[in-house]
């Protein structure tokens, strides 16, 4: 691997950075401490710095020669509402939120590139680094556009980055086109008539008619949708009464859809809510169905995704990157960002030794010997869009 000299002398600064901020974990819209300390780093590079974009987002903007153009390098700062089962030094201090994610990791790899880049005049133009909140759940990427991110801050693509376990130390994947899943939310609940559970026939159960939607919704992945077409559609909650022997009046059924089609979502929505809405007709009851859209799929543009590509290539060797992995089902809210401008999402390898787990898990944590690899991948990439200018 060709690791940039410099950052690797200072790798255990950037290791540090990731365990102070792994330790204090925050979650969407209260990284406050973290945004902070981003800001601070940014500052003592010389970097100019805003705060409080989205609430507790974070853009330094550095310029450089006389180039006029400008590209985007995004990482996000949130953690999730986990209880951390690591026992190590820098576990979580928050119990109930750990960086179960890598973000901690992601946030620090774009610090280390954004200190390389101000100490050296290796590229002319301008580089936004941007720190996003609230990516699990929130919307924070969404909720940074909204408040004006390209409006003040103009770019003409933009780029982010997310470790994934599994993945060798050493390698990235990336394509053109779909990486990450749509990801909607969907809540049912159905209205009956409660009573006693020693005499049903004089109720509506709607535990019994909840368990026919959740039955029928399978159908949709299973019969009217192409084998072809990656879909998923989960029930994560089933909520229904208090007592032993009462039927209950109303339950809730609540959970989410992934797939990678605008058109696809619109048809879950509509096949979602008739087959609820007829159901509930057929015992009597009723419903009320409500479908959020949340994140769309994030989807890379093809020639920054080709871009991303050949500078990940060059710095692991060709043979390193996966060119055509498959589309993950899991959903990245960087996705409101390629909505606006072009660019890519890549992954890099966060190790594929004994005791690695994937995301989300509480036993998860960041691979601090990817630390130098990503801030070099975000370097590389600066100097290839944005070249010196020849007098």
């Amino acid at each position: 691997m060709k690791i940039i000299p410099a950052i690797e002398l200072y790798k255990n600064e950037m290791t540090h950075w990731r365990r102070d901020i792994h330790a204090h974990p925050e979650i969407a819209f209260d990284e406050h401490r973290t945004a902070k300390i981003v800001a601070e780093k940014l500052e003592s590079f010389g970097i100019e710095v805003e705060t409080g974009i989205a609430g507790t987002g974070v853009v330094g903007t550095l310029k450089k020669g006389r180039g006029n153009r400008a590209i985007g390098l995004r990482a996000d700062l949130d953690a999730l509402p986990i209880l951390e089962a690591n026992d190590f030094d820098h576990r979580s201090q928050q119990d109930g939120l750990m960086h179960a994610c890598g973000h901690d990791g992601h946030t620090c790899m774009l610090l280390g590139a954004a200190r390389h880049l101000a100490e050296n005049d290796d590229f002319e133009g301008t580089v936004h680094f941007i720190f996003q909140p609230a990516e699990e759940n929130e919307g924070g990427g969404k909720a940074m556009v909204e408040a004006g991110l390209f409006d003040k801050y103009p770019v003409e693509s933009i780029f982010g980055m997310h470790n994934i376990p599994g993945m060798p130390v050493g390698t990235f994947a990336i394509k053109p086109g779909p990486m990450m899943a749509a990801f909607d939310i969907f809540r049912v609940k159905i209205i009956g008539r409660g009573g006693h559970a020693a005499m049903p026939q004089f109720t509506i159960d709607p535990i019994v008619i909840a368990t026919k939607i959740v039955e029928a919704y399978q159908s949709i992945i299973s019969r009217f949708t192409d084998p072809q077409d990656p879909v998923v559609l989960s029930v994560t909650q089933f909520h229904a009464g208090d007592a032993y022997n009462v039927i209950p009046n109303d339950v809730e059924i609540s959970g989410c859809t992934r797939c990678f089609s605008p058109k696809i979502q619109e048809r879950l929505e509509k096949q979602m809510r008739h087959m609820a809405t007829e159901i509930c007709s057929a015992y009597g009851a009723t419903c009320e169905f409500h479908y959020e859209r949340r994140y769309p799929p994030t989807i890379n543009s093809e020639a920054e995704a080709q871009i991303a590509a050949q500078v990940a290539s060059d710095i692991v060797g060709a043979d390193k990157v996966n060119r055509q992995p498959k589309p993950a089902m899991g959903s990245e809210d960087f996705a409101f960002m390629l909505m606006e401008k072009p660019g890519s999402y890549i992954w890099i390898g966060n190790g594929d030794g004994e005791g690695s787990c994937m995301v989300h898990n509480p036993g998860y944590d960041f691979n601090d010997e990817i630390l130098s690899l990503g801030a070099t991948y975000w370097v590389r990439m600066v100097e290839q869009i944005l070249p010196p200018i020849e007098s």
